[in-house]
Parts: structure tokens; sequence; C-alpha cells
């Protein structure tokens, strides 16, 4: 049984990537602030982590080291997103998002890297708002920018790491119908569930690797 590690697991595409790997007999490590929705699920392990505190990282590095000899995918779906006008989008509101989507996860993987083995994948969940030359919403200036320097790093990683055989790469999702969409956005109605997109990434985290590495990958009907 290969070894998961998925963040912001709790709720919509983490919680939702949870129970396929769950239902596929993988062993699980969920990282979440809220570890009640994961809590006695088959084959899961649950440990409340907050991204955005390098102590809390550290302990939930321990809890993985006690848990797991190596890792063979880990999933970075933790997420903030902040709909604010810019105007009015504060110091503190950038660092609060980039602490979470980029800060803590270069934490988590740094730390990580000594499970890591040739065989394993990483896969970070970004947004299509990341991409040059696509459609932004108005509004998410800290989230669109710090997905963009995710995807970045994920190219940095693969091209450091390329003697490893580790592999990186990051899936840039259109707008996906979660909670953390319904509370940015109320009332907007996304094309695709989070259910729907997590399928999709089971199956890249497990198979992507052997085709893929430093890419960042556009998951969205709509053009651009």
């Amino acid at each position: 049984m290969k070894n998961i590690v998925i963040t912001g697991a709790s709720r919509g595409i983490g919680f939702e990537l949870v129970k396929i790997f769950s239902n596929n007999n993988y062993n699980i490590i969920a990282l979440s602030r809220n570890i009640s929705p994961t809590s006695g699920i088959k084959n899961v392990e649950s440990f409340s982590t907050d991204l955005s505190s390098p102590n809390s990282i550290k302990k939930s590095i321990d809890f993985i080291n006690s848990k797991f000899k190596s890792v063979d995918i880990l999933i970075n779906n933790a997420g903030k997103l902040l709909n604010k006008p810019f105007s009015e989008t504060t110091f503190n509101d950038f660092k609060e998002v980039y602490s979470v989507n980029l800060f803590g996860l270069a934490e988590l993987i740094r730390l990580l890297l000594p499970k890591l083995s040739s065989s394993s994948h990483v896969v970070n969940i970004s947004s299509i708002g990341g991409l040059a030359n696509t459609s932004k919403f108005p509004g998410l200036s800290a989230y669109s920018s710090s997905k963009g320097a995710l995807n970045i790093l994920n190219e940095m990683l693969a091209e450091e790491y390329k003697e490893t055989s580790i592999k990186f790469n990051t899936l840039a999702l259109g707008a996906v119908q979660t909670e953390m969409l319904e509370e940015a956005f109320p009332g907007y109605n996304a094309p695709i569930s989070s259910n729907e997109v997590s399928k999709f990434i089971f199956d890249f985290a497990i198979n992507g690797s052997s085709f893929f590495n430093g890419k960042t990958i556009p998951v969205s009907g709509s053009n651009p």
C-alpha cells in the first residue's frame, strides 16, 4: 500500500481526495486545521495542521515520520482564497494568503524531502488565475499572484531535484464548486464539482509522474 499525504483535507477537493484514496486502499495522512471530517475514515490518520505556522508544520512532519517510512504521493491542496479589491488588500492580507499558498507549502515539501524517493510524486494544486494570459477574477490579486509564484516554484523544484527522479507537477484548476469558492463568491456556480475534479487529480497523482515533471497543467473547460 502506497503512502499518501494530503493537505487541506477537511473539505472540498481535499476531503474528496481522502475518500477516493481510502476507497482504493491507500494509506493516507490527512492534514488540515479541522480533523473531525477525516477522523474514522478507513486507512486515514488525521493531524491538525496550520500551514501558516512553521511550528505547526514541524509537528506535522514529526507525525508523518512516526507513521510513514516513506511518502509516495504528496498532494498540496490546502489554500487560502481572499476576495478583496486590490486597493483594500493590505500587507497582512498578502502575507496571510502567501503563508498558506506558498510559504507553508514550500516548508512542508522541504521538510518532507527525506521521505521522498525516486518514485515519489508531488502534486501542487494551483489555479488558472495563476497563469499568464488567462481570464482573471477581480479581487484575487493576492490569491492569483500566490498561485503564479507556486507555478514557478514547481518548475524550480523539478530542476533542482531532477537527479533524484522525484517528480513535481502542478495542476492549475479552473473554478470548482467548493466551500472555499462559495465563501469568497457567494452565489457563484462553478461548472465542475469537487468530486469530479478530485477523480482527475487522483488519477494524475498516480499516473502523471510517468509523463510529466516540472509542468503546470491547466485543468479547465474554458478558453483561456
